[in-house]
């Protein structure tokens, strides 16, 4: 018999639940198994409500015409958003990132755009943060473990800059590097993953309307654990497509090893598209759970083929195998 055994530099099914949802969801399931009665309503939401910080710097953006949303899709509250990530550079726990990310300066910060282009740049990120209006979009965000979530991000299509740089003939991709700084990043200790973070897109999906390139969320200035002070944002991608805090975007001619699909590929394919009927060699893909609806006890959602951005970016991959190329 086969037995399969994950390679050990992914994440533990302990990583992927907060240990303090797992241990209270074991001493309910053990609790009900003894007959004994369950705690009132709300009693696991109100052990795992986490703090609140907000960044003082307001950062505005007008509604967008692409927030599109469905009728069941609200905003997940703000302590969700900033203190349950995935940002292994700091932390492999969700919630060590909140703490750990306080070490992380934003300032001076530059990103770097060369390769195939004729018009390469380093910009301050205070010139990033005026290049072009700022606008506010409410995305849906799905992660490869099988939690989402409703995020308004504010900033401006990606196409703005890669619109001012000139990419030529030999462009075909854009990679995307994260800062590398074990000084700043203790996660960087880890040998999960070949450091730095690199991630990339197809040039047409980096020039889509709705592929973002984000300085915020919630009207402020993006938190560190966000992916502060730069972040990409691809919203009919799983999370992991989006690479935080970036220092270096490179427009290449051949398909750009990517951090994960380097460290796992038969897990971890270049495209990653939302798609419920590719799982996760590990895990389904077909459903998920949306933070901060009422705890682990809620039903699952059905995940929406391309996030539900069907309709704006399935043309982008007309005649492709989706289960191949995944």
């Amino acid at each position: 018999m086969l037995i399969r055994t994950p390679p050990r530099h992914l994440p533990e099914p302990s990583e992927i639940t907060p240990r303090t949802v797992w241990s209270q969801r074991r001493r309910i399931v053990q609790a009900a198994a003894a007959g004994i009665a369950l705690p009132a309503p709300g009693w696991l939401s109100a052990q795992t409500t986490r703090t609140e910080t907000r960044p003082e710097a307001k950062l505005a953006g007008k509604a967008s015409p692409l927030s599109t949303l469905g009728a069941n899709d609200k905003p997940t509250p703000y302590k969700d958003v900033t203190t349950y990530n995935n940002y292994y550079e700091f932390g492999l726990n969700k919630e060590e990132p909140a703490v750990a990310a306080r070490s992380l300066k934003t300032r001076p910060w530059t990103v770097t755009v060369e390769g195939e282009v004729d018009k390469p740049r380093v910009f301050d990120i205070d010139e990033l943060l005026k290049l072009a209006p700022m606008e506010e979009r409410v995305y849906r965000m799905r992660c490869v473990e099988g939690w989402s979530m409703v995020v308004p991000w504010t900033g401006y299509s990606m196409s703005e800059l890669i619109r001012r740089v000139q990419p030529n003939g030999n462009a075909k991709y854009v990679e995307f590097v994260t800062l590398n700084d074990s000084k700043q990043m203790p996660g960087l200790r880890s040998s999960v993953l070949n450091w730095p973070y690199v991630e990339g897109l197809r040039i047409d999906e980096a020039n889509h309307p709705l592929t973002l390139l984000s300085f915020g969320l919630y009207g402020e200035l993006l938190p560190n654990q966000n992916g502060a002070p730069v972040r990409m944002v691809v919203p009919w991608k799983y999370g992991f497509k989006s690479g935080k805090s970036i220092v270096k975007i490179r427009f290449v001619e051949k398909q750009p090893m990517t951090a994960w699909n380097r460290a796992a590929p038969q897990e971890y394919g270049f495209y990653s598209n939302v798609n419920p009927e590719v799982d996760h060699p590990r895990w389904s893909q077909a459903t998920e759970r949306r933070i901060g609806e009422d705890g682990f006890l809620a039903r699952k959602r059905a995940t929406l083929m391309f996030n539900g951005y069907a309709d704006q970016v399935a043309g982008l991959y007309a005649g492709m195998d989706l289960k191949r190329s995944f």
